[in-house]
């Protein structure tokens, strides 16, 4: 018995009905993405991935899938200003909030398996709790 038979939350759904965020069919379809589909491609069918990594390697780190995730939240976070959050989470109507998390709930976890696919498991977890911690910190003197 395998382990999703094992797991009762687990349950069967045809590829059919899997849903992607809507920018996901653009990005997967960019020439950028090309080279990681090449190296999917031939580790699902058992072949030498030895082409496909050295596609990879030639590619300068601007091109990387890395590099769209980095520079993303650099982007995303550059401006940071709680005050703003808070203004907002203030004045949203419940159905806005309801979006926001809807938009935000998966990206912790999101972030924690691209940080453990990049750095390891335990520099990860190192990372995270370093930033909990200090976000409690600065939360708390925010607040104080």
């Amino acid at each position: 018995m395998n382990d999703d038979q094992d797991d009762p939350s687990a349950k069967q759904m045809p590829i059919s009905d899997l849903r992607t965020e809507p920018l996901a069919e653009d990005l997967v379809a960019s020439a950028e993405m090309q080279p990681y589909l090449n190296l999917m491609l031939a580790t699902m069918q058992g072949q030498d991935r030895t082409t496909a990594l050295a596609e990879l390697a030639a590619l300068p780190l601007e091109k990387r899938y890395i590099w769209r995730v980095a520079s993303a939240l650099t982007w995303a976070f550059a401006d940071l200003e709680t005050m703003n959050v808070e203004a907002d989470r203030q004045t949203l109507s419940r159905e806005d909030q309801w979006r926001i998390f809807e938009l935000l709930k998966h990206r912790p976890l999101q972030f924690c398996l691209f940080l453990s696919a990049l750095l390891g498991q335990k520099q990860m977890e190192a990372l995270m709790v370093s930033a909990l911690k200090n976000a409690r910190v600065v939360a708390e003197h925010s607040e104080g």
